[in-house]
């Protein structure tokens, strides 16, 4: 939680905790005022049709209406009877409207997020909407409100009783179709990348030569995987643009880069501030987060069908960010197609993954690089001018209203190059900054402009639409075609036994950078060209390898002529999963896919243990508790000796190679960047990186690992006792589900409502079973598989599934975290798609009747 969020809460720390007495007291009428209404009938006068509502023992919803219209109205009713408090608050964050709800501490957030724009382009979007488009929007529209008009207050959801102390005079106001394609900005800004390795790329060039800091974002290995290894564009393509330039751009460019890197090292670490509280809301961004999907097809399964599984790996959040659920027309017509199960949005309309009623998809993050960060030159006698070629030019300018809790407003003048906004301007304490001209002897005032495709209006709502349509390749690909923000890695199979993949997403074309660092803006030489054609971006159908793996691994190797990203995922991931392919070959079954998916062999214990082992130790106890990891199989299980003992030590080498170069917000994560940093320098013992600056000594590799060893067994036996046999991964390792709201105020009984864990999990950084942790704050796990899913292509029903939480947002429901233990031992209940599944697994019918 931002400082700011948690200092208001503070301030009514004493308030709270009567107030949550009083909700103890009140349980029988706060608690459960809230909980929806799930079997029997109501009556909805905007439905055109009767629509039946069947549910399961987890509470997920099948959906069945003879319309389109009344399909999609049933699905906003739904979201909002289960979840509208997430909704409410994810709409206030796209929006940059978090003071109407907390008040003054969030200010600072809402200026930069309307800096940003999300809810003005989200405007834009929906006034270029196809009818066919718009109307599902309006339906899912009238269906939230048809909820909102029959509750209010802890009759939505326990979190507005709280609120009510801080903020007595909110009261939600009706959905807007914008606020759904607004949500769709924040899930791709979630998923964007590079913004914080180029911040960071030019505050350490301040310290640093190139040369040092590409040694801390090493280049993809041409050893690992790729997930289109033979694919080639077609021939005939002389025109491409060239836009692969590997190093920092020479001329004018790397000039600027040495000149101001340093003095603009201030306002680059207050934009780096403002992405970590932002962060703390929406959850670990880009680079930061992953997912495996794999298809493998049926020559290689016991049926003789494809399987799918795919497990998006997401910021850890209470309740999931999935809402499970089916959506069946009672009878597919062209006015009314769709037979979609799987995993939506609460605020989204339709199924985000999942499966129609004849093929499957799966997701996982590109990392493409879409954004840049522009050096632009302000001009010293207007602050609304800026230069383009030696000219000065008027920015564009909006001003915004942002009102406060409480019935304070403030108004913003956001600012806008060629490039996109101003984003160092969101910051009052941020001055112009006066550095040496570059072109001559006078001073130029400095500004950083933020450009991202997601700063233009988008397709993605229409692409997901069409997904939910698709019968075919042909429909897959057609929908993909519009995917083109947070470009996915899309995987592709069919009941006709055909699998694919393709790569969608507004690509930009480069041709005097390859986006690694802020570049000039006051030249035409670092514009876009544009973006790569859909029909050159990777894709393949049927491959003779007969699978498909993608884990945010490079897609196509250095050969392919676009620029993708220098930031790929390092592929530790793909690489176990393809060894696990590869090794059984044949006859994958559900069982096979679900051992995959539980994986925990740590491929950097596999790096380092040896190295480890073969050093001298002069302590006996130490070399005793090494002998630990003779015997470790490397695989991070919860109840394993071996890995907490390895994991402690990662942190601690991390921190004894990397602590004294670096200020803290740069410290090691220890995710898969650092793995591969750590990899390439243990090959050359006497590297620079070795040494600690701040002793005289001059340190090297074997140093610094008897050293971090040393401190790792301190760690553990002061954190778990004296016995290592006791030593337990997961009691390290749990993780805590979190409220995104409330349920990080810091104040205890306000916590306890809301958030739900501390339970001991297996996996790690850079593991299959991806439960990430972030070494500069502790081990528990910050981004998580947030959902499992296996597709049986052969039988849709009996494919499996399961979220990370429950499909309740109301505290203390039975299915606010009923999945927990699900997703923990890594079990799944029926993925039942069918009319006959879907009722054999019926616990409850609510039936929506018009009047």
């Amino acid at each position: 939680m931002i400082p700011q969020f948690r200092k208001a809460l503070q301030i009514f720390g004493a308030i709270a905790v009567i107030l949550a007495v009083t909700v103890t007291s009140l349980t029988l009428y706060w608690v459960t005022d809230s909980w929806p209404q799930q079997s029997g009938q109501i009556l909805l006068p905007q439905l055109r049709d009767r629509v039946e509502v069947r549910r399961d023992a987890y509470g997920i919803p099948h959906v069945y209406a003879s319309n389109e219209h009344d399909l999609f109205l049933a699905q906003g009713y739904i979201h909002a009877q289960d979840r509208f408090w997430q909704m409410d608050f994810w709409r206030h964050l796209g929006a940059g409207r978090l003071s109407e709800l907390f008040g003054e501490s969030q200010l600072k957030t809402d200026q930069f997020l309307r800096t940003l724009g999300w809810a003005r382009i989200a405007q834009q979007e929906l006034q270029t909407l196809p009818d066919k488009f718009l109307a599902p929007l309006t339906a899912y529209t009238e269906g939230v409100n048809a909820y909102l008009q029959e509750h209010h207050g802890t009759d939505l959801s326990l979190e507005y009783g709280v609120l009510k102390v801080m903020n007595a005079s909110y009261q939600p106001e009706p959905w807007q179709p914008e606020h759904t394609l607004t949500w769709a900005k924040v899930m791709a800004w979630d998923l964007g990348t590079n913004l914080d390795e180029e911040i960071e790329r030019g505050v350490l060039l301040q310290t640093y030569s190139p040369e040092q800091v590409d040694e801390l974002f090493p280049p993809y290995s041409n050893q690992a995987p790729v997930i289109l290894p033979d694919w080639k564009i077609a021939q005939g393509d002389s025109d491409l643009i060239g836009n692969q330039l590997g190093e920092i751009p020479s001329g004018e460019t790397a000039v600027s880069m040495g000149a101001i890197a340093s003095q603009l090292s201030p306002t680059f670490n207050s934009v780096s501030e403002q992405l970590s509280a932002l962060a703390n809301l929406t959850g670990p961004r880009g680079g930061e987060i992953g997912s495996n999907s794999w298809v493998v097809s049926g020559a290689k399964t016991a049926t003789g069908q494809p399987l799918l599984a795919n497990d998006p790996h997401l910021g850890v959040q209470m309740p999931s960010i999935w809402y499970e659920m089916g959506l069946h027309c009672t009878s597919k017509t062209p006015d009314c197609p769709y037979d979609i199960t799987g995993f939506s949005f609460a605020g989204m309309v339709g199924v985000i993954i999942g499966h129609t009623d004849r093929i499957a998809w799966g997701c996982t993050n590109v990392g493409a690089d879409t954004m840049d960060l522009y050096i632009e030159k302000i001009n010293p006698e207007n602050p609304n001018q800026y230069e383009v070629n030696g000219k000065w030019v008027d920015m564009d300018q909006v001003t915004e209203t942002i009102q406060i809790a409480g019935g304070k407003t403030q108004f913003e003048t956001v600012r806008y190059t060629r490039h996109g906004p101003i984003i160092s301007e969101a910051y009052p304490k941020l001055k112009p900054l006066l550095l040496p001209d570059l072109a001559s002897s006078n001073p130029s005032i400095y500004a950083i402009a933020l450009r991202w495709t997601g700063l233009e209006p988008a397709r993605l709502f229409t692409a997901i639409l069409q997904l939910n349509q698709a019968q075919n390749w042909q429909d897959f690909r057609k929908a993909a075609q519009d995917f083109d923000i947070a470009a996915q890695n899309l995987l592709y199979a069919d009941i006709d036994g055909n699998i694919g993949y393709q790569m969608p997403g507004k690509i930009p074309m480069r041709t005097q950078s390859d986006g690694r660092y802020p570049v000039p803006g006051w030249t035409d030489e670092q514009e876009w060209k544009g973006y790569i054609p859909f029909e050159k971006l990777p894709f393949t159908f049927n491959p003779p390898s007969g699978y498909i793996v993608t884990a945010n691994n490079a897609v196509v190797d250095e050969s392919y002529p676009y620029l993708i990203t220098k930031d790929w995922d390092y592929g530790f991931r793909a690489q176990r999963i393809l060894e696990l392919l590869n090794k059984k070959e044949t006859g994958f079954d559900f069982e096979s896919f679900r051992e995959m998916q539980g994986d925990n062999y740590n491929l950097n214990a596999q790096k380092l243990v040896p190295i480890l082992l073969n050093l001298p130790f002069e302590d006996s106890h130490l070399e005793k508790i090494r002998d630990l990891l003779k015997t470790w199989d490397l695989q991070m299980d919860k109840q394993s000796p071996g890995a907490a003992l390895f994991e402690t030590f990662w942190k601690q080498l991390l921190s004894a190679t990397f602590h004294d170069n670096f200020l803290v917000d740069f410290w090691p994560n220890a995710g898969h960047r650092w793995i591969k940093v750590i990899a390439d320098l243990v090959d050359d013992p006497e590297s620079f990186w070795w040494d600690n600056v701040l002793t005289p000594e001059v340190e090297n590799r074997d140093f610094i690992f008897q050293q971090a060893f040393g401190e790792a067994v301190a760690e553990l036996e002061k954190r778990l006792g004296k016995n290592p046999q006791g030593w337990e991964w997961g009691d390290l390792h749990r993780v805590t589900f979190r409220n995104q709201s409330l349920g990080q105020s810091g104040i205890a009984p306000i916590e306890a409502i809301f958030n739900r864990g501390g339970v001991p999990i297996s996996g790690g950084n850079a593991i299959v079973n991806a439960t990430a942790w972030n070494a500069r704050k502790s081990f528990e796990p910050t981004w998580i598989p947030s959902m499992r899913m296996i597709v049986n292509l052969s039988d849709l029903d009996a494919s499996v599934a399961v979220t990370s939480t429950g499909q309740s947002g109301h505290a203390f429901h039975r299915h606010y975290s009923d999945l927990i233990p699900l997703w923990g031992n890594l079990d799944y209940h029926p993925l039942v798609s069918s009319r006959s599944g879907v009722e054999s697994n019926t616990r409850d019918t609510l039936i929506l009747l018009p009047n």
